[in-house]
């Protein structure tokens, strides 16, 4: 347990280098990877309605107004019995958010607005038959056609590229689609600009330059002993209500305590 923090008086120097350096919201990269599948490219990017794809990815980035940092939770199991009056929490499973919202200025060809009706369209798996729109059928797509190869946020701040200790945070989206393209309202009202905004599921996201557990067992699960002997022992003695362990407790011939 780390050492209580005491007040004290704290110099100018001090706060301006712990506080007055803050992130600002409006430096940030986004970049769409698109799935590789044959089937996706010929049936949603086509071989010149979006150009070349390269340039395509550029100008989704470039368009990209804002986007949404993701988020998680841990979903806890809540013990009431073990000890008399106290409720404890173990977590067992994290949670990710079920979205992620990015909005794009759209241009004048509305490339932004088709390129995503498009790509939903093809999840749907919509057919229109001798070109009748009554005529309307759907069979979901297989999710190995539509779901991209990764979404990436880079945050960054002004000094990104000027110094080289400027630190960035990138998020990357596993397995991403789109789920729903939001109504674009339009009005005789004064003009704005038109933007779009689209939510994608994904599986899970990764966050770099943040540390993680590398030490996996024979099981598989980070950061776990092979030895279940030590787990007990290691969990008995770190218990505030037991102390070092139960007296005598004895699991597989070994005596603890």
């Amino acid at each position: 347990m780390g050492q209580e923090l005491k007040p004290s008086i704290k110099q100018i120097k001090d706060i301006r280098y712990k506080l007055l350096q803050p992130a600002l919201t409006s430096h940030f990269l986004v970049d769409i990877v698109f799935p590789n599948a044959e089937t996706f490219q010929k049936n949603v990017l086509g071989s010149n309605e979006f150009g070349d794809l390269n340039e395509l990815r550029e100008t989704l980035s470039l368009s990209c107004s804002e986007a949404s940092l993701p988020g998680s939770s841990l979903a806890t199991h809540e013990l009431n019995s073990d000890f008399t009056g106290f409720t404890q929490k173990h977590a067992y499973r994290r949670l990710y958010d079920d979205r992620a919202d990015f909005t794009f200025y759209v241009d004048q060809n509305y490339m932004q607005i088709r390129l995503f009706e498009a790509w939903v369209r093809f999840i749907a798996g919509e057919q229109i038959a001798f070109g009748e729109v009554n005529n309307l059928s759907a069979r979901i797509n297989y999710p190995i056609n539509y779901k991209s190869g990764v979404i990436y946020i880079t945050k960054f701040e002004r000094n990104y590229g000027t110094n080289e200790q400027a630190k960035t945070l990138k998020y990357s989206f596993i397995n991403a689609f789109p789920i729903a393209v939001n109504s674009i309202p339009v009005s005789y009202d004064a003009s704005t600009l038109l933007k779009t905004t689209v939510s994608f599921a994904y599986d899970r996201y990764l966050c770099d330059n943040i540390k993680t557990t590398s030490d996996l067992g024979s099981s598989g699960t980070p950061g776990i002993p092979q030895n279940p002997f030590e787990i007990a022992q290691r969990n008995l003695a770190s218990n505030p209500f037991t102390g070092a362990g139960v007296p005598n407790a004895n699991y597989g011939g070994v005596t603890y305590g």
